[in-house]
């Protein structure tokens, strides 16, 4: 089965500032592309796409041009952080074919999401470039994607971590995802779940639980390199990624392990 990790980061701390990075997080300073090239063939993927770190028009392009000359990567989600009054990050960097989508990462910001500033003209633009704007949002803001969607129903919406990530998966949350996927152009990311250190019963159950709301052809895979590595290997993601998923039809696993991902991102370039 074909495998596209749909979700991975790659950065160099050093050459282009991380805002957020410390050297006590236990990440490396270096997330280098041939470094997750090396991951990925090993465990059989074919191809993943990167999904911008930071937010700064120079990282853009330093992850532009490094995915550009990368035959894993190919494809990259540009970061949006909003800043009334003016363009925000790289969302200013000219989408080349490479750029699948930009993600908002919005979690600091009100339930319903009225206070991000320009994400509906985000959304406009992206949806008339045939583009996927991922949201990295809390439990609480799911919600907001549904309604998000249906204002933009061109848009192809993605939730990063299914809006859990490694936190409890209490029935706010289940109420809220379930939320989400009541609007049919809400997507999902199975990434960023901690599912080595779950345990197999809790991990099932959430991956039961995408299923059930979204589908396959709504979910896919990533693995949320080098975040996901800091306690674990790349394998243990996508083992215990393949342990935890229900019962599924050859066309659905298709879907989940790459076709998805495919849809929303095409490459072009």
């Amino acid at each position: 089965m074909r495998i596209v990790d749909a979700h991975v980061h790659v950065w160099d701390a050093d050459a282009v500032p991380i805002p957020w990075f410390r050297d006590d997080l236990g990440l490396p300073r270096h997330a280098a592309a041939a470094d997750l090239a090396r991951e990925l063939s090993d465990a059989g993927v074919s191809s993943a796409i990167a999904v911008q770190a930071a937010d700064s028009v120079a990282e853009a392009q330093w992850l532009t041009a490094t995915a550009a000359r990368d035959p894993f990567l190919r494809r990259v989600v540009l970061q949006y952080s909003p800043e009334p009054g003016r363009a925000a990050g790289a969302t200013s960097v000219a989408f080349t074919p490479a750029v699948v989508g930009v993600r908002a990462a919005v979690p600091q910001f009100a339930a319903d999401l009225s206070d991000v500033d320009g994400l509906d003209a985000l959304a406009d633009r992206l949806g008339a470039t045939a583009r996927t704007l991922e949201l990295l949002i809390r439990p609480e803001q799911l919600p907001a994607a549904a309604a998000l969607s249906r204002r933009h129903p061109g848009t192809a919406i993605v939730v990063c971590h299914l809006g859990l990530g490694a936190g409890t998966a209490d029935a706010a949350w289940r109420a809220a995802l379930a939320e989400a996927a009541s609007a049919p152009g809400v997507f999902a990311k199975v990434s960023g779940l901690d599912l080595p250190t779950r345990g197999a019963e809790q991990s099932r159950g959430l991956l039961r639980l995408a299923f059930d709301l979204f589908g396959a052809e709504r979910l896919a895979f990533g693995s949320d390199w080098p975040m996901s590595t800091r306690r674990t290997t790349y394998a243990a993601v996508l083992d215990a990624t393949r342990a935890a998923l229900p019962r599924l039809s050859g066309s659905e696993e298709r879907a989940f392990w790459c076709a998805t991902a495919d849809r929303l991102s095409p490459f072009t370039a």
